[in-house]
């Protein structure tokens, strides 16, 4: 069953994926494990986007729990774009909703949600939710304060 949505459906942050020749299998789709590589390259980018302030040499986000839908296939000459934000802001954690789309037919190939938890690189432990992070982030994706 294909999945077809209008537009971006409510996704501000689109990202297109340059799929690389290593990315294809013998049976010319990209393979499973790949799908994860490209939603961390949209994550990468949404942040960078949405939350300007984060020190990277501080902070890290880590992911506490993914589940992927595999919808469709992806074929080497298709042309795919990774779509990327957070429907909840917990205490320490948050969460993500991906999608991998056919930016030709808007048909979804992948859908994902992740736990994504904030990381004290200095501490080692997990940090609270920056209100600035919060507030650029519900602005962005426009959630009221980004919890349920």
């Amino acid at each position: 069953m294909t999945q077809k949505l209008d537009n971006n459906n409510n996704f501000r942050h689109v990202l297109p994926i340059q799929i690389r020749f290593n990315d294809v299998d013998k049976f010319g789709h990209v393979n499973n494990t790949v799908y994860f590589q490209f939603y961390d390259t949209a994550k990468t980018d949404y942040f960078a986007t949405v939350c300007k302030d984060v020190d990277w040499e501080q902070v890290a986000i880590v992911v506490a729990k993914i589940d992927a839908d595999f919808v469709a296939q992806i074929k080497a000459g298709d042309h795919i774009a990774a779509r990327t934000r957070t429907v909840r802001i917990g205490n320490k954690s948050f969460h993500l909703e991906q999608d991998i789309i056919d930016v030709d037919t808007q048909e979804v190939k992948c859908r994902c949600m992740s736990v994504m938890v904030l990381y004290d690189l200095l501490h080692h432990q997990t940090m609270t939710f920056p209100d600035s992070w919060r507030e650029s982030i519900c602005q962005y994706d426009g959630l009221s304060d980004g919890r349920e």
